[in-house]
């Protein structure tokens, strides 16, 4: 599956798209993690059976807040004769297959399973990705990504996506979709990721593969 996932503020990322959610009022009725791994099966050629890795172009689902898991298998969905907030032909097919419970479900799989941790690759890239980070881009107008992520890339739960230990690539491809504007389920990404550069998404996306 692919959502996405991001470093900055209010991200995916994606991502990996980050926005906060409404909190249902009525007693939540309990995920089914069996019939989410049943589900999560199908997924594998992607994302490997548990979420944990898989291919470096799709988000690693592991550890994943099931509510933005949710958000996006639904964003990804077509329905009422109306086209789908975030657009991928092969996400397009496989969550029109599902049923809002199938969702919750699947999500809560990749959400029950243990993050994993990466590394980043080259030490100057990482270096001023965690300047951007932490600390943004003050004269770009670019804040920090540690306020809607956490310093430690966890993210905020029901609200904005954790990001350490993604792909590096999909980081990436993500930041630069929400710059280009074919990326727009994401909030305030679109306008944070327009004041990048290229340097600086790929160091970012750099930087957050290693975050722990």
């Amino acid at each position: 599956m692919t959502y996405s996932a991001l470093a900055l503020p209010a991200l995916l990322f994606a991502l990996l798209t980050p926005t906060a959610f409404a909190v249902s009022q009525a007693t939540p009725v309990p995920a089914d993690l069996a019939r989410g791994e049943a589900i999560a099966a199908s997924c594998s050629a992607c994302h490997a059976y548990d979420g944990r890795r898989g291919s470096p172009a799709q988000p690693i689902l592991a550890g994943q807040h099931p509510e933005y898991l949710f958000k996006q298998l639904t964003e990804f969905k077509a329905t009422g004769g109306k086209p789908a907030k975030r657009e991928n032909a092969i996400m397009a097919g496989f969550s029109a297959a599902l049923t809002e419970a199938d969702m919750k479900n699947v999500a809560a799989f990749y959400g029950s399973k243990k993050p994993v941790s990466g590394t980043a690759q080259s030490p100057e890239l990482a270096a001023l990705g965690e300047k951007i980070y932490r600390g943004g881009i003050a004269s770009k107008g670019v804040p920090s990504c540690s306020g809607c992520h956490s310093p430690n890339g966890a993210g905020i739960p029901a609200q904005y996506p954790r990001l350490a230990g993604q792909h590096a690539e999909y980081t990436e491809a993500q930041l630069k979709a929400f710059r280009d504007g074919k990326r727009t389920n994401g909030g305030p990404m679109g306008r944070v990721a327009a004041n990048l550069n290229d340097k600086e998404i790929k160091a970012l996306s750099d930087y957050i593969a290693g975050l722990r």
